[in-house]
């Protein structure tokens, strides 16, 4: 396998630029995740390192090799679709086999290398099937076992999981993780759904119209996100955001006072945009939002929507000021619709955004 490094990549369609300024090393054997919202160049980028769109300007690497100029053929890389492209009148041993059998591979070879993906991937018993007889689960894993067989440097995957049920989605998020393992490989994947994106990476790059926000492990981009944009995009429910303006400064806290007027001391460093009077926002997830009694309440509000899910339970809160809350609460918390709640947070749990919606940098508490 290789590592895959980009410099400098800009990519423009006639006069709109859409990627801008890429810059990004990806190591070998690395499980990559691009995500972003619809739009945000992910797939772009994708494309880019599989030589199925040219840059406009700045160089890619794979293996130490710059292919940025090589057709997708000469790059060592294979490429699973999100909507499989598998050739109908073949059946599974002929879609899989497909390419080695273009490339003229021996047919010894080429048979010994079907048969291995297919067992990987647990599907030998499918070989004879043609695509209209298989599952969409089954045909995403013919459509992977391709590329297997091609023992390419790098695997690329554009939503590859997109169009399977929920179920099936969770179980071949599952088996895509397992498969990385098992051979050893560099993954980069495309999703906009930032739940595969934390359940499958190494490493998050996280894109919003064409410019890479943050780059990162999981829990890293979850715990120290970098700005508004990433706080409220990575989480699943997403980041709480509240609204409010600083009240005080200390070398090693900011007073956050909140529209209800209550007054917060979080820690983290004031940095130059620190000024008492701006207009702030504070972050919290659900899980560090608590139900409490009135005394200790730092905000009130009315629940409007309960989500049961078994072992835990979020609630939706509309608080006095009219701002929408998550709360996160044990799954037998005993709360209905109409009820008036009382919530309360720890100051350390929090994240301070600035007007332009940079953070401010955290502190121990």
């Amino acid at each position: 396998m290789a590592d895959v490094k980009m410099q400098s990549i800009y990519k423009q369609f006639g006069k709109t630029e859409v990627i801008h300024g890429v810059d990004l090393e990806i190591k070998d054997n690395e499980f990559v995740v691009f995500v972003g919202p619809s739009g945000c160049g992910k797939s772009t980028l994708l494309r880019l390192i599989a030589g199925l769109e040219d840059v406009t300007s700045g160089e890619i690497e794979i293996d130490g090799v710059r292919v940025d100029y090589l057709p997708p053929a000469k790059r060592g890389i294979a490429m699973v679709f999100q909507s499989y492209a598998l050739y109908p009148h073949m059946n599974v041993y002929q879609n899989m086999s497909f390419g080695l059998r273009l490339a003229k591979t021996d047919k010894k070879v080429t048979d010994q290398k079907v048969r291995e993906a297919a067992e990987i991937l647990q599907i030998t018993e499918l070989l004879e099937r043609k695509p209209k007889e298989l599952s969409g689960g089954q045909r995403q894993r013919v459509a992977i076992g391709r590329a297997i067989v091609r023992d390419p440097k790098v695997f690329l995957f554009d939503e590859p999981l997109s169009n399977l049920d929920a179920k099936l989605r969770v179980q071949m998020r599952i088996e895509l993780t397992k498969l990385h393992r098992e051979l050893n490989a560099t993954m980069i994947y495309v999703t906009h759904d930032q739940v595969e994106a934390m359940t499958m990476a190494d490493k998050i790059v996280v894109l919003r119209e064409g410019y890479v926000e943050q780059i990162g492990a999981p829990l890293e981009l979850y715990h120290k996100p970098v700005n508004l944009f990433v706080a409220g995009f990575i989480g699943s429910p997403a980041m709480n955001f509240l609204d409010g303006k600083i009240s005080g400064i200390s070398e090693h806290a900011v007073e956050f006072e909140l529209e209800n007027l209550e007054k917060i001391q979080i820690p983290c460093s004031p940095g130059e945009d620190a000024t008492t009077g701006n207009y702030v926002r504070a972050g919290v997830r659900p899980e560090h939002l608590e139900l409490t009694g009135e005394g200790n309440a730092k905000l009130r509000g009315e629940v409007f929507a309960v989500e049961r899910l078994g072992g835990e339970t979020y609630l939706y809160v509309h608080t006095e000021k009219d701002k929408a809350l998550t709360v996160h609460a044990p799954g037998d918390k005993v709360v209905s619709v109409g009820d008036l709640v009382s919530i309360e947070f720890s100051p350390q749990t929090c994240h301070l955004f600035d007007s332009k919606g940079q953070v401010f940098e955290k502190l121990a508490a």
